[in-house]
């Protein structure tokens, strides 16, 4: 990141390249649009270019802070959609969507899979909805027929335990 910082293009080339197949993965699980996935890519790593010295290995690693990213930006083209229409729900099989690069990125997808595996069946329903596919805590709540208090402590206490069991992959 410090090189991506000091504007070293082959340095955002290599995490391009070790990365983009997990973003891009994440993306298009979001947004199941191939197009709208790869502006979403772009748009993530063009954030880098501009922010990498804003990067604080300190609250996340690499590539907890480049899925974050590539969330955020998907679900901006999401919500952006005009015709875009809310899904019914999430697939019933989520696990493998993704096009995981080597060996190092199926070992991530593999243990945040057993990380959100490993939650009570509310708490990861409630984070995949949100995360994975775009749904606002107001739309959790009437969704779920809970208060959106309740959405949100779900997803809190959901995202702390997930924080500690991902804590060793940064």
């Amino acid at each position: 990141m410090r090189r991506i910082a000091a504007a070293d293009p082959a340095a955002l080339e290599a995490l391009y390249d070790a990365t983009s197949r997990l973003i891009y993965g994440m993306a298009l699980r979001i947004l199941d649009h191939p197009a709208d996935a790869e502006e979403a890519v772009l748009d993530v790593y063009h954030q880098v270019w501009r922010e990498a010295a804003a990067f604080d290995a300190q609250r996340s690693s690499v590539t907890a802070w480049l899925v974050t990213l590539a969330r955020d930006r998907a679900i901006e083209r999401l919500h952006s959609r005009a015709d875009r229409g809310r899904r019914a729900g999430p697939p019933a099989q989520t696990a493998g969507g993704a096009v995981p690069q080597g060996d190092e990125l199926l070992g991530v997808e593999r243990a945040v899979q057993a990380a959100l595996g490993s939650l009570p069946p509310e708490q990861r329903e409630a984070i995949e909805l949100a995360f994975w596919y775009g749904y606002r805590h107001a739309e959790l709540a009437a969704r779920l027929g809970q208060p959106v208090a309740a959405v949100k402590s779900r997803i809190r206490t959901g995202m702390m335990k997930l924080r500690s069991e991902l804590a060793t992959l940064s």
